[in-house]
């Protein structure tokens, strides 16, 4: 937060004699904003925890199961499209074994964890803008009002897009993958790495709009500098879906669309914003220029 600002907004953290808190007083707030967004990650996982075997079946191990959501849906999009069974798929089944002593109980911590965190990240985030907002202009205060909600929405969404979409298809190509005289059996551990994998990032990817939002209104990035590295940029897209999936055009295909889409939304979003700061200083010469006007008439 900044600490250098003479005229903030007043609230509950200044002093009652009405001046600028300390920097120690800014840490012990920072401190319960943090405490406050911990609680909330812990009790979700404690939620999470007491419901353990529910969340690993419906949820974790939910992709392994051949009646998952992404199966039925991805089966008959692809009949709708004329592609037969192109897109229908059943995952091969597969035990997950815990070679560890206490594995399954630290993974069970670990797996709560994760998921409290993911729940409870819109909380996670208003906490730490509720410190970040007060040390703010008020112009600053009004261009990014919504943004807790915004970025909320985002992360969810990637974060389903990544549970959803890449690992159904991760998952059954990893497992079909083999080498001859080479059983795959994976440990539980590797499976709650690797699915975290698959949605984390994919949430902090869909954050895409905000940060170019930012990027934009300070001047490091334009809608035409966008454009012009369009095809640049549709490279990147093809290359991070081919790391974030397997090596299958039509996988690559269904991560590489959501992901230009949010390219050309940001594009979007930085034309929206230039625009805004020009009709700003307009503005701004407009009531320059009438007050010239009144001198002039003095």
């Amino acid at each position: 937060m900044p600490l250098d600002q003479i005229d903030i907004e007043m609230d509950g953290r200044t002093a009652a004699s009405g001046k600028e808190m300390t920097f120690l007083e800014h840490l012990e707030e920072l401190r319960m904003h943090i405490i406050r967004a911990l609680t909330a990650v812990v009790l979700l996982m404690i939620v999470a925890f007491i419901f353990h075997d529910w969340v690993f079946d419906y949820i974790i191990f939910g992709p392994t199961h051949p009646d998952f959501l992404s199966y039925r849906v991805f089966c008959n999009m692809s009949h709708m499209l004329g592609l037969g069974d192109a897109m229908c798929m059943v995952p091969p089944q597969f035990e997950k074994i815990a070679v560890g002593f206490g594995e399954p109980f630290i993974i069970s911590i670990k797996a709560s964890f994760v998921l409290g965190l993911i729940v409870a990240f819109p909380y996670v985030f208003y906490e730490l803008w509720s410190f970040v907002r007060p040390g703010l202009y008020e112009a600053e205060v009004r261009a990014t009002r919504g943004v807790v909600l915004i970025c909320s929405v985002l992360f969810l969404l990637g974060v389903m897009f990544g549970y959803f979409v890449i690992a159904p298809f991760a998952i059954n190509f990893l497992m079909g993958y083999s080498i001859p005289g080479v059983t795959n059996t994976p440990t539980l551990s590797s499976y709650i790495n690797y699915m975290v994998m698959f949605t984390a990032p994919a949430g902090l990817i869909f954050e895409l709009p905000i940060v170019v939002y930012f990027l934009a209104k300070v001047g490091l990035v334009s809608a035409s500098g966008m454009r012009y590295y369009r095809r640049h940029a549709i490279v990147g897209i093809l290359l991070l879906a081919a790391v974030l999936t397997p090596p299958d055009v039509v996988t690559q295909f269904l991560i590489g669309v959501p992901l230009y889409f949010l390219y050309e939304l940001s594009i979007f979003i930085a034309l929206r914003e230039e625009r805004r700061a020009a009709q700003r200083e307009q503005e701004e010469l407009l009531a320059l220029s009438r007050m010239e006007e009144k001198v002039k008439h003095r």
